[in-house]
């Protein structure tokens, strides 16, 4: 079965929890994440077409929504209310799928599992710098363990088909 057949959502009793987190600390986690996993990228300004940019990721199933910023090359958090240049869509299993290249992006958005939103050839940039890092070399520990834990997900939700659909 194509992993692109199950549409894993987050159990509610996982999400919901995450809702009860202020706005803003979800926005600075990622923006540390980001900035960290991004160093030597920030460093040689190869994000430079982010600059002043809003960018907006709306994780759909655990009702979190980030919005970013790229300002004198680093991340920084902006308020969900401003509005953003582009925007990104979908499920918590998508973009794990998506950060783990288990998917490729354009398969994912044209089956309509990520939406893209907004300025189209901003989002054509941010797709071919993604495209072009190599995750599984710079993060190997993380990699492997998102990895591990999409796999996990696949086989629940296997065994949750076959038994209780």
């Amino acid at each position: 079965m194509s992993k692109l057949a199950l549409s894993p959502i987050l159990p509610s009793f996982l999400a919901r929890p995450l809702t009860w987190l202020p706005t803003i600390l979800h926005n600075q986690t990622l923006v540390f994440a980001l900035n960290q996993a991004l160093k030597k990228s920030l460093q040689n300004n190869e994000l430079h077409f982010l600059e002043k940019q809003i960018l907006r990721i709306n994780v759909l199933d655990a009702g979190m929504i980030y919005s970013v910023s790229l300002e004198n090359g680093k991340f920084i958090a902006v308020n969900n209310k401003c509005l953003s240049d582009i925007q990104f869509e979908g499920t918590l299993y998508d973009f794990l799928l998506l950060v783990t290249r288990r998917e490729d992006p354009d398969t994912l958005f044209f089956n309509r599992r990520l939406k893209l939103g907004g300025n189209t050839e901003l989002g054509l940039e941010l797709k071919n710098f993604l495209d072009a890092l190599e995750p599984e070399q710079e993060f190997n520990l993380l990699f492997n363990w998102l990895n591990q834990f999409i796999s996990h997900i696949d086989r629940f939700y296997l065994l949750k088909q076959r038994f209780f659909l």
